[in-house]
């Protein structure tokens, strides 16, 4: 079994459900991608850690 980081998992809901199976657009992947980061952020700071 092949353990996968958090970055790999997201990326490959993005690349596989987003732009695979819901045909999304670019710009929908961007937004979802830059959201997900600043969430990410936001919640390692909160959580007293460094998310980047």
């Amino acid at each position: 079994m092949i353990a996968m980081t958090l970055s790999a998992l997201v990326q490959k809901f993005f690349t596989e459900k987003l732009y695979t199976q819901m045909e999304a657009s670019p710009h929908t992947i961007t937004g979802y991608r830059d959201t997900f980061r600043l969430l990410l952020k936001f919640a390692g700071e909160k959580m007293g850690g460094y998310a980047d």
